[in-house]
Order: structure tokens, then sequence, then C-alpha cells
């Protein structure tokens, strides 16, 4: 009997990125934990992947090439050859093409994997080499980045484990402990030390009842609270005035700004009383080092990359960043020095190539965006689109068309791969070779195939090696093994990588970017910030350029942006769906529904594995008992979510985790388990947010009532 280690790592869209060991044991693995010795990941996994194993050998893994012989959406398909799928993808590619360009054919993939080599830029340069139309990524932190790059630049701020040496720790619209797990070590060790723990979140999250205040706030009013606390730190002297004048630009401004956004405005727009702004604010600008931790969800609601813009600027009013342990997070990602024009190729993309958002994939499929070239053949791959995007209802009509040649990569047969043409077999994990960059903290993680592929199945690397032979390509850039493109997606030559290459990653896994020591990594004691002028811009000065959705999100492509400026200031903008701005929408639908992350789910992976799916429960819905009681629905009803968007069916959950006039409903559960095979994205809107066309999860009015009976 052999037995062995690997050193692997989650592929997730999670912060955490955690650096695992699998046991092998005769060719299989038999057991995946987390590695004991990494810094952050300090051995423990959480519930999502702490029996990644089971994923890998379930039975209902796509092991070989499948083709569609019953009608779409039935999940009838036979087995075919890969040499018959690639003939069948070049036999219709090529008829699409010949009769309408390449601009037919449409790539969709997202962060399903997260590796530089398999993850969000996969595919990118072999649909750019094709011409394809550009696949715009918008789903998680376009608007959040833009407007955080206003104000800071492309930094990476604070190190999270720097937490340890904080006083007074913000959790803004995260819930940590789900979908942050690893980092709450490090604030509970701060919070033991004395460290005061706020969280700001309309719901009462499992981090939430963990911190020493929850502030409970409407949905998407977080601006006006954070101009709100701008507001009395500037009447009330607690402004850092030395780091303002040295390392700031347009405070002048930003007090003009605040002045619209006294505490007792703020209480009527917010609901958090006009004590509780005061403070929050005289307890941020005194207690240091204060930090603030934004989490995605900041972003999702018209005015949310204003929100972000606000944040933002307060560590700087009042010096947070002088500190250890001070300042604010977002996305350490930028620290990693990844090539990704060398990984998407922009350069191959062919002048006029249309641009189509993801979040919008239903309205391109059925012919309502303004597309010169109607979209003839869907690519999909990283992805689940049938669970994760809007106007699900549309988007099922879009994907049954029987002219729409659709190809879907996948490890399972999803509620998108039911309407595949041809799938193909995906390696997860444990089978592929990658090199993870984080955007939760500062650690390189390897991760080496543990196991030969099952079946049929190859990564993303080794599939467009074949898509690229099918179609005739003969670039050496799909000749190269996985490790000599992985030199060629980072730069080695960068000081952050000194001392680091593949042959010192395969000995202990993982390794820390050289950018000091969790005590001591204080980028912008002295500013240094990555703006134009070097400092934090509280007026932005590349407002004037408008809103922005950076190339990473385009497969590299940075053409077409708005020219038309933006605010250079944060302000507060209200929901699109509220009594303030849709009186009438809210005098039908009065209730705003939040679609948060699952503790179980990773967005829609893990949606049919059953450890995961026995943590998460039925699709349920939390409702206050105000709203409850006010509609005669009682605990265990199932009921029905609606408005004019569409409807899903959920159990209701009677509990005051959910504020008054809030409903909650996470989000990755899978239409086929639903009794109308609807979730919580068929009745979220298509609408875009202020920055980076960001989405709107949690812009949404909807209704709640109990359900008929169903069918006997």
């Amino acid at each position: 009997m052999s037995e062995h280690k690997i050193f692997s790592a989650c592929p997730h869209d999670c912060p955490d990125t955690c650096a695992m060991i699998t046991t092998v044991r005769d060719g299989k693995a038999i057991e995946v934990r987390g590695n004991p010795d990494h810094p952050f990941t300090r051995g423990g996994l959480c519930v999502k992947v702490n029996d990644y194993q089971n994923r890998v050998y379930s039975t209902d893994r796509v092991l070989h090439p499948l083709k569609r012989i019953g009608r779409k959406g039935a999940g009838q398909f036979q087995r075919i050859t890969w040499d018959e799928a690639l003939g069948e993808i070049k036999s219709r590619w090529s008829a699409i093409i010949d009769r309408h360009g390449p601009a037919a054919i449409l790539p969709y993939s997202y962060l399903g994997t997260e590796g530089i080599l398999n993850g969000l830029n996969a595919g990118d340069a072999f649909f750019n080499k094709l011409g394809a139309t550009i696949s715009e990524r918008t789903f998680c932190d376009s608007g959040a980045i833009t407007a955080f790059f206003m104000s800071c630049g492309p930094t990476a701020a604070v190190d999270p484990e720097s937490f340890v040496h904080s006083k007074y720790i913000v959790l803004w619209a995260i819930n940590t402990i789900s979908n942050n797990l690893h980092h709450w070590p490090f604030i509970a060790e701060a919070q033991a030390r004395g460290a005061k723990v706020v969280v700001v979140d309309p719901v009462a999250t499992r981090t939430a009842k963990k911190a020493d205040w929850h502030i409970r706030i409407r949905p998407g009013t977080d601006a006006a609270l954070a101009l709100g606390m701008m507001n009395v730190i500037i009447a009330e002297g607690l402004v850092d005035r030395d780091y303002v004048e040295k390392h700031t630009v347009g405070f002048d401004e930003l007090e003009e700004r605040a002045a619209q956004f006294p505490p007792d405005k703020v209480a009527a727009i917010t609901g958090v009383a006009a004590d509780d702004v005061r403070r929050l604010a005289r307890e941020f600008a005194t207690t240091q080092p204060s930090v603030i931790r934004m989490g995605v969800a900041i972003e999702r609601s018209a005015g949310g990359g204003n929100t972000v813009r606000a944040l933002s600027c307060l560590p700087a009013l009042v010096g947070s960043w002088r500190h250890c342990g001070g300042g604010i997070l977002h996305m350490p990602i930028w620290a990693f020095p990844v090539n990704w024009d060398a990984v998407s190729r922009p350069d191959w993309i062919r002048p006029g190539t249309p641009v189509v958002n993801q979040w919008r994939l239903g309205q391109a499929l059925m012919g309502e965006l303004p597309l010169t070239t109607p979209i003839q053949s869907l690519f999909v791959f990283n992805s689940n689109p049938m669970v994760v995007i809007a106007e699900q209802e549309k988007l099922e009509r879009g994907l049954a068309r029987e002219d729409l040649f659709t190809v879907v990569s996948e490890q399972f047969l999803t509620d998108t791969a039911l309407y595949a043409d041809i799938v193909l077999p995906a390696t997860t994990q444990l089978e592929q070779f990658d090199l993870m960059f984080s955007w939760g903290h500062l650690y390189l993680t390897l991760n080496e195939p543990a196991i030969a592929p099952l079946g049929e199945a190859v990564s993303n690397t080794e599939l467009f090696r074949r898509l690229a032979r099918t179609m005739g390509f003969n670039d050496t850039y799909w000749q190269r093994s996985d490790e000599e493109m992985v030199t060629a997606a980072l730069d080695w030559n960068n000081p952050v990588l000194a001392g680091i290459d593949l042959p010192a990653l395969r000995r202990t896994g993982y390794a820390r970017l050289n950018v000091g020591t969790p005590d001591t990594f204080v980028p912008h004691r002295e500013g240094n910030f990555p703006t134009p002028s070097g400092k934090c811009e509280f007026k932005s000065s590349i407002a004037a350029g408008g809103n922005m959705v950076l190339p990473l999100f385009r497969q590299g492509y940075a053409g077409d942006q708005s020219g038309e400026a933006v605010d250079p200031l944060p302000n507060y903008i209200p929901p699109n769906e509220s009594p303030a701005t849709s009186p009438a929408l809210a005098a039908r639908y009065r209730l705003n529904m939040l679609s948060p992350k699952s503790h179980a789910f990773l967005n829609s992976s893990y949606g049919n594995m059953p450890l995961q799916q026995h943590h998460a429960g039925t699709q349920k819905v939390v409702i206050n008992p105000q709203d409850a009681a006010a509609r005669g629905i009682a605990g265990g009803d199932m009921v029905r979510v609606f408005n004019d968007r569409g409807a899903f069916e959920a159990v209701a959950e009677i509990s005051g985790d959910a504020m008054a006039g809030v409903v909650v409903a996470p989000m990755g559960y899978w239409p086929r388990d639903s009794r109308t095979r609807r979730t919580v994205n068929a009745i979220n809107p298509p609408a875009f947010a202020d920055y980076g066309n960001a989405p709107t999860f949690s812009d949404t009015l909807v209704e709640v009532a109990k359900s008929a009976p169903a069918p006997a």
C-alpha cells in the first residue's frame, strides 16, 4: 500500500484561498485537509470543502463528452468521444462564423475555479483569437474596485493578519464567519485583547452575533452612514489634520459634501439612530488603530460604488493609515504581480468587437440587446448562469432556443448544462495544476495534481489547447505546458517574489509575498497611495474618465469605456427600488429582499452535494416576526416570494435576524430542487449599480405570501 501527501489549494472564489493537503493512497485521494503550517489556513477548512474528495469522486461527475439527444433542458445525453465533440464544435462554429461572423459566439465564464491558469481569464486568449463577442464579467467587486481605485488606487492597503493589532474593527457588509472564515481568528484575537468589533449589516448574521455592537442599517443606505460619520468627525474636530494636509487631496470639497449629512438626516435615511451615528464616528476616529473590512455585498445597490468611495475616505480622515492594523481592507490581490495581459492576450482582440455583460445574458440570448450580430452560440465554463444571474425565466427561454448551439464544460450536469448541445468533462482541483493568488491574504499557494484526471476530464488549460488545435490556431501560446504558462503569467523579477519560485513552492506549498510581516505592514503611513496624485483622493482625479470597467473583467479589453464624468466626491445615491425613489412599486412590494451567499454553498457550487445540502437545509426565506404576522405566515409555511420579474418558493423562517421590512433568502440553491424550478435570481433586477456595471442583488423589492398547496 502506497500513501503520500500532496500540496493542494482551494479553487474557489473566496478570499481565504486555503492551503490544503491531500492524502493519496494507491492513486486515490482519501482525505483533504487544511495545511496546518499555513499562517492563514491554520489547518482548517470550511463546510463547503472539508469533504472535497467526495466532490471529486461523486457518482454524478461528468467524466466523458456528452451530446444532447432529447429536447433542451430534459437532460438526455449520449456519450461521445472527444474527437466527435471537437468535430461537432468545429463544424457548428465554422458554419456560424461563415454566416454571421465570429462575434455570433459568446463565451461565458466566471470564478467556479479561481486559479491563475484555470480561473477567470482561462479562455480569454482563445476567444480573443477567435474573434468572439467579449464577455464582461462584473458579478462581483467591479463597482467596488472602481470606487476604491478612485480614492486609494490599486493597493493591498491592509494585511488581514494585521487585524490582531487593531483596536476598533468595523466589519461592513461582510459575514466573515460564513464567507471569510479564516480571517475571523485574527479578529477574535484582537477582540480578546480588548478591541471593539462592530458589524454594520441589515441582518443579524453569524458574525453580527459575535460582535460587540451590531448596527442594523436599511439596505442600500450605507453611503449615508459613512457621510454622516464624516460630518461628525469634521464638526467635532476629530480629523487628523496633519495626515489630511500631507497625504490627501480634496478635503475642503469633502467637508462641504459631508455637511449635507447631519446625523438626524442620516438617521431618517438609514434607520440608524442619530446618537449611534455620532457614537460610531467618535469611536472610529479616537480608537486607533481603527480599520474597516468591506464585504463584496457593499456594492450591490444603486449607489454601491459611492458607498465604497465614502468608506475609503474615512481612514485617511482620521489618520488610521499611520498604524499597523489601521486603514481599510478591500482586496490584497493588487500585491500579486500577475501579468494578466500575458494570460488574456488582449492584443488579439479585433477592433469593433462587441461586449455583452454577463448579468444580462438572458436579454442577449433573447435578442433584447442592441447587438449587430445576434448570439448564435454560447460556450460556458467555470459558471452556472441558470443559478447565478438575474431574469432566470428569460434566461431559460434563451437557453432553450433550438438555433442556439451551446457547449458547457462542467464537473456536473448543472441546470445550465441540461440545456447544452455538447457537455465536456472538466477536472476538479485535485486533478489539475494551478497557482493561486488571493483576494483575501498575501500568500501564493501552489496546487499540484494529486491524482490523474478521472475518466476523460480535462483542465481548462488543456481544454483550450484542444480547442485551439481544432480551430487551426498554431500560436506558441497553446504549445506551452502549464508550468510554462505560470512562468509567463507572473513577473518573477518583481521584488515581492524575491526568493520565490516553483521549486520553493513545491517544498512548502505556499509562500508569503515579500511585503513585510503582519507586524510591520503599514504601506500608507507616509501616504504613497498609487493614485495619480500619490495621495488618498477625497476628490477623485480620475472621475473625469467616467464609469470604468477594468480590463481584467473584459478579457483584457480596455476600450469603449464611458466617457461621461462621474461625481468626483462620494455621495449618497438611494436604492432604485425604495419608497423614496419608486413609491408606486413600493406600495405593491413592501419588503426589501437580500440574497446573500449561503454558509454551505459557494455561489452555485455544492448546491448538489449531500453534506452541504444537509447543512444548508431547504431553500428558506427569513422574515421578521412583525412582517410575518401582518401576512399570516407561520414558521415552516411554504411561501411565495414575488415581484413583477418573477417568483420562487421557500420555507418561511420567522426570526428577528431579519430587520422589519427586510427578507433574506440565501442564494446558491439549484432550480431543479425547487417546486417551481425557480430560485432567488428569478426576481432580482437586471439593473447596474453606479460604478463598474456591478449588479444590484440587494436592490430588490418583493412581497411574500403563503403558497398554494402542491398538486396531489
